[in-house]
C-alpha cells in the first residue's frame, strides 16, 4: 500500500471531462440483492474498489458463484436459502457498508458465520444495527453485547418489527429491511430524517413489493427476489471531490459524466447552489431505477452558507470536501447537525479540523459540526489521512490551491472508495 504521496501541482487549471466510477453503495448493495436472489444477475460499472470487493469475497465464502470482468460482475445464485456456511470467517476490510448489511442478511440466513473487519471497523459501533436485528428475533453474539466486531451470527427465523430510527442512517435502514425480507410479517421502518434510499429502489428492481409513503417503509416477509440486470451509476460521493475542484481551483471548467443523481444524495449540489457556484446538469435518464447524468462546472465566486437539518443525511459523506470548499468562500459557512462524522472510519469533524488548519484554514470544531470563516490562501503541510478515504481525498484536492507542496500519508486508503483517483486528477491538469 502506499505510504506518502507528495503532491505539488504548482497552480494548474483544470479542465477535460472525467467518467466517474461507479457508485460504491449501489455496487455494494448489487453484489448482495444478487446473492440473495434466485438466478442470474448482471452488473454493468460495478466499483473495483477495496471496499466492494470485500462483500464479494464474503459472498464467494458463502458458496455464491460470481466472476469479475473489469466492470462486469456476474453473480449466479440458487438464492438465500441455498447458502453454504462458510469454512472461514467473513473478512469485510474497512467497509461498514459490507459490515452492517451482511448482518441484516446473515441474521435470517439458514447459515452461521462470524464477521470482522480492519482495525478502524473494529471500532465503529455496530449496537445500532445489532438492537434491532435482535427485536427481529436474530442470534447474534459479539463485544461488549453486539456493540463492536467480531460478531458471529446464527441464521435463524426472524419476526417483523416496527422500527423507529434513532439516526438518519441508511445503512442501518438497510440491514433491517434486508433481515426483513426473512422475516414474519410486515417490518414498518420510520425515518425521522430521509436518508439514502437506494435499497428501497433495488428491492423493487429485484421484484419486490415495498410501500414509501414520506419516511414510512413497509416491506411484507417472505417475498422472493429473481436476478436481473443492474446498472450501476456514478458515485456523487466521488463526483463531490471534483465538483469542489473545478470550483476553487481558478481558470477551470470540467465536465464529468456518468453522475447518480438519485435526490437522496445530491446534497453537495444544494450546498454548490447556495454557495454561488457556477454549474449545470444535462443528459439526465434513469436506469435500474437509479438517475444519472452529466455535470459541467467551472471556477466560481463563492459565498458562506449554512448547512444542517435535513440536509446532512443527503452530504454526510461529502463534508470533509464541503469544509474545503469552504474556506475559499467570502464570509462564514457554518456546518451543524452532523454528529453522525464522528463514527465514521475516523473522527471526521476532528480530522478535517485538524488537516485543513495545518494549512491555514480558519476553522473551527463544534459539538456537532465547525465554523469555517474565509476565503483563506492555504499553504502546504504534510496531511494525515486517518487511513480515511474521504479525508485523503480531501487532501489530495486542496493540493491544487496551495502556495506550497502537501504530502499525505496513506494514500493508498483512496482506493476504497476511488482506486483510479490520481490518474483522473492528472487527466485535466492543464
Amino acid at each position: 500500500m502506499l505510504t506518502s504521496k507528495k503532491l505539488d501541482y504548482v497552480q494548474p487549471s483544470l479542465k477535460g471531462t472525467i467518467r466517474i466510477p461507479g457508485d460504491k453503495s449501489v455496487s455494494h448493495r448489487s453484489i448482495m440483492f444478487g446473492a440473495i436472489a434466485e438466478g442470474t444477475t448482471t452488473v454493468e460499472g460495478f466499483l473495483q474498489s477495496d471496499d466492494c470487493l470485500s462483500t464479494i469475497d464474503c459472498f464467494q465464502k458463502l458458496g455464491v458463484d460470481i466472476s469479475i470482468e473489469g466492470e462486469k460482475v456476474t453473480i449466479k445464485s440458487d438464492g438465500i436459502a441455498n447458502w453454504k456456511e462458510p469454512g472461514e470467517i467473513l473478512y469485510t476490510g474497512n467497509s461498514g457498508t459490507t459490515t452492517r448489511l451482511m448482518l441484516g442478511i446473515l441474521a435470517g440466513s439458514s447459515v452461521s458465520s462470524v464477521l470482522i473487519g480492519d482495525e478502524s471497523i473494529q471500532k465503529r459501533p455496530m449496537r445500532r444495527v445489532t438492537d434491532p436485528l435482535k427485536d427481529m428475533n436474530a442470534k447474534l453474539i459479539g463485544r461488549e453485547n453486539g456493540q463492536f466486531t467480531p460478531i458471529a451470527v446464527e441464521g435463524t427465523q426472524l419476526q417483523a418489527i416496527r422500527y423507529t430510527m434513532p439516526v438518519a442512517s441508511a445503512q442501518v435502514k438497510s440491514a433491517i429491511l434486508l433481515a426483513a425480507l426473512n422475516a414474519d410479517g410486515e417490518t414498518i421502518v420510520e425515518e425521522l430524517e430521509t436518508s439514502r434510499d437506494h435499497t428501497e429502489k433495488m428491492l423493487q428492481h429485484f421484484g419486490a413489493t415495498i410501500a414509501v409513503d414520506g419516511k414510512m417503509i413497509r416491506l411484507q416477509g417472505g417475498q422472493k427476489l429473481t436476478g436481473t440486470h443492474v446498472v450501476v451509476p456514478g458515485d456523487i460521493s466521488s463526483a463531490a471531490f471534483f465538483l469542489v475542484a473545478g470550483a476553487i481551483v481558478p481558470n477551470s471548467k470540467l465536465t464529468l459524466t456518468n453522475v447518480g443523481l438519485n435526490v437522496t444524495r445530491t446534497g453537495i449540489m444544494d450546498v454548490l447552489q447556495a454557495m454561488g457556484a457556477s454549474f449545470t446538469v444535462n443528459d439526465s435518464e434513469n436506469s435500474s431505477h437509479e438517475e444519472m447524468g452529466t455535470i459541467e462546472i467551472e471556477s466560481s465566486n463563492l459565498v458562506g452558507t449554512e448547512i444542517g437539518g435535513e440536509l446532512i443525511p443527503r452530504l454526510i459523506d461529502e463534508i470533509p470536501i464541503i469544509a474545503l470548499l469552504a474556506t475559499q468562500a467570502t464570509g462564514k459557512t457554518v456546518i451543524k447537525n452532523a454528529e453522525e462524522l464522528k463514527v465514521k472510519e475516523t473522527n471526521r469533524i476532528d480530522a478535517v479540523v485538524n488537516e485543513l488548519k495545518k494549512l491555514g484554514a480558519n476553522i473551527t470544531a463544534t459539538d456537532d459540526g465547525m465554523i469555517i470563516e474565509g476565503p483563506t490562501l492555504l499553504h502546504g503541510g504534510d496531511l494525515l489521512t486517518y487511513g480515511d478515504h474521504r479525508i485523503g481525498m480531501m487532501a489530495a484536492v486542496a493540493s491544487l490551491i496551495t502556495t506550497e507542496p502537501v504530502t499525505i500519508d496513506n494514500a493508498g486508503c483512496i482506493a476504497v472508495s476511488y482506486p483510479t483517483f490520481f490518474e483522473d486528477i492528472s487527466s485535466v491538469i492543464k
